[in-house]
């Protein structure tokens, strides 16, 4: 189960389709059933202990390790970079018998100024390298210039862009317009992956996060995630199940297979576990997997590292001995 490297794998990209007005409109969500379904599921699926060490190195491997701050650095950046080439210490890889084996984070995400910085310090690695863009996070700026953000950061080395999409077009549902915007957005990126965030927190009820992420499929995403971090209401289990049974959906549909990022709200490594096992209940095995699915965390890396030296030792140790840069 465990995967080291981002090595390429043969999963078609999602080419998008026909927008589907009426199938739009019929979504509908059953919001008591969704919540009773999230509420129970970390009780009715607990990962013994003998196995979490494995499905938490995996999750390692989900990371898109992301500094996203008004005072970031090139510095800090780098740093960022150094830690996603060796996010576990050496030591407890050794104790784990995995002292050869290469993990790395999935990606690094950050701002478009600091692609070029990013890029110069995972060249060769594999590791992607992620770009914020379109007017992130609210995305209040015309659609001409957040055609060039994208550009700028592909032609500067990024091969993942993370746009927002404007909430208003599905407070007021406009899918039409909506799925216009993400297809602009899709042949601005080019080979670049597109990964569309929802700002689930911020477009009022399930059955408009089912409906923005059914359009932004059939507008050519690659990944649909849940927020851009900075909502007051991020990655929720209830959201989440809604977007992987849409991903579901889609897939039956069309045969292609689209990923899912939850970001922010997930910083723990019992969090993780539980994120993980509703994936493999709803999409299976196969989107256990960094092409098809992301953590998006800052912090969440530094846990996760506690949890596996207590597996170890039985003992937590100090989160500042597991710092993330």
């Amino acid at each position: 189960m465990l995967k080291t490297e981002q090595s390429k794998v043969d999963i078609p990209r999602n080419p998008g389709m026909p927008l589907e007005l009426d199938y739009i409109k019929d979504i509908k969500v059953n919001r008591s059933a969704v919540e009773r379904r999230a509420k129970t599921h970390p009780s009715r699926r607990s990962i013994k202990k003998q196995w979490q060490a494995a499905w938490l190195l995996k999750a390692i491997t989900l990371i898109d390790l992301t500094t996203l701050a008004g005072d970031d650095t090139e510095e800090r950046v780098k740093r960022l970079c150094r830690k996603a080439k060796q996010p576990v210490r050496k030591d407890l890889l050794e104790q784990f018998d995995l002292g050869d084996m290469r993990i790395t984070t999935a990606a690094v995400c950050v701002y478009h100024n600091f692609v070029k910085t990013a890029v110069e310090e995972l060249r060769g690695t594999g590791i992607s390298i992620a770009a914020v863009s379109t007017g992130f996070p609210s995305g209040q700026i015309s659609m001409e210039n957040k055609i060039k953000q994208i550009k700028a950061s592909v032609a500067d080395g990024a091969n993942e862009i993370d746009i927002v999409i404007s909430r208003a077009k599905v407070l007021s549902a406009d899918w039409h317009g909506l799925y216009e915007e993400i297809s602009a957005f899709r042949e601005a990126c080019g080979e670049a992956h597109l990964k569309t965030i929802l700002a689930t927190g911020e477009l009022g009820h399930f059955e408009n996060v089912a409906k923005a992420s059914m359009v932004a499929m059939m507008a050519g995403a690659d990944f649909i995630k849940t927020s851009t971090g900075k909502e007051s209401v991020n990655a929720t289990l209830p959201v989440s199940l809604v977007m992987m049974r849409q991903i579901r959906a889609y897939y039956r549909m069309t045969g292609f297979k689209v990923g899912f990022k939850p970001a922010r709200g997930i910083r723990s490594a019992k969090q993780t576990l539980a994120w993980l096992s509703l994936l493999k209940d709803e999409l299976g095995d196969e989107w256990i997997s960094p092409h098809l699915f992301r953590f998006g965390a800052s912090s969440l890396l530094g846990d996760i590292e506690r949890q596996l030296e207590h597996n170890l030792t039985g003992r937590y140790s100090a989160s500042f001995r597991h710092a993330v840069s």
